[in-house]
């Protein structure tokens, strides 16, 4: 399955997340929730990206808790993480969320180039990626182990100011999170959008009318005003698969201080490492850091 989605592209996803959603409504709910949710986060399956990371300065840490609520509530959760520390005691902490697919070793190299931006960065993987707890990955469920990372943060960091970052679907996880608490310094998202309905409508399929049929909604747009944090939204402006168009909007429905960062040249991937200069000129405008 991921060997035929890694060659589908932008338009080829569309069409098969159409007719996965038709398929699914003659098999019922259950059936239609657990594809969508295979489809959006397409959590790798086996060997962790890329193997072993060489990084010894990459650490190990292991998130325990107990959901209170939802589904698969009271059962304990194990969430893997890796942290990448800052040999100042008061540098600023960062919560680095993934996008789809790859696990949190996928993310080292974006990981390190926060860290280089003075930050001592979180980066964890959610059920159902890496070695956390098995079980196909939900909506709600990466919400809970956002949040339960949070909360690692500030036991571990009570002193510290704690930012969150999102790249793509993390960004939403991003936003959900910082529209949640009141704690947080700042929010950053990279190459995210609007909702899971709005990236479907931008692809060739988009005109069907399946919003109603999608469950997994990630409405990080409709969440965007609430979050009281100062929000940076970099963006892209050759990102294929989500439009700078989406960023752009996230942004737009921001409350402020705010700031918009589209980078020329910038595709899903590498806006990020193209956009070092422009990050570090933002972080110091926007949350008045000199990292």
């Amino acid at each position: 399955m991921r060997q035929v989605v890694s060659r589908l592209g932008r338009h080829g996803l569309a069409k098969l997340f159409a007719l996965l959603l038709a398929a699914c409504v003659a098999a019922g709910c259950a059936s239609l929730d657990a594809q969508q949710r295979t489809w959006i986060f397409q959590p790798m399956e086996g060997t962790w990206w890329g193997g072993e990371l060489e990084d010894a300065e990459l650490q190990d840490v292991w998130i325990h808790y107990t959901p209170s609520s939802g589904w698969r509530a009271d059962q304990p959760v194990k969430l893997h993480g890796l942290w990448l520390a800052q040999a100042r005691s008061d540098a600023p902490v960062l919560l680095y969320l993934h996008g789809a697919r790859w696990d949190v070793r996928g993310s080292a190299n974006r990981m390190r180039r926060m860290h280089d931006l003075g930050f001592s960065v979180l980066g964890i993987d959610y059920r159902g990626f890496g070695r956390s707890t098995a079980v196909l990955p939900s909506e709600s469920m990466a919400y809970q182990d956002a949040r339960a990372a949070w909360d690692w943060l500030a036991r571990q960091h009570p002193a510290a100011r704690r930012f969150v970052f999102g790249h793509s679907l993390g960004g939403a996880i991003a936003v959900h999170l910082a529209q949640e608490v009141d704690d947080a310094s700042g929010l950053i998202v990279e190459n995210t959008f609007t909702s899971i309905r709005d990236v479907f409508s931008t692809m060739r399929w988009g005109w069907l009318p399946l919003g109603p049929l999608i469950t997994q909604r990630f409405e990080a747009g409709d969440r965007i005003a609430d979050v009281k944090a100062p929000v940076l939204v970099v963006h892209g402006s050759d990102d294929r698969l989500i439009p700078p168009e989406l960023g752009r909007a996230l942004y737009e429905r921001a409350r402020g201080p705010k700031r918009f960062v589209l980078v020329d040249g910038g595709s899903h991937h590498n806006t990020n490492d193209l956009g070092q200069p422009q990050y570090r000129e933002a972080i110091a405008e926007l949350f008045g850091l000199t990292l």
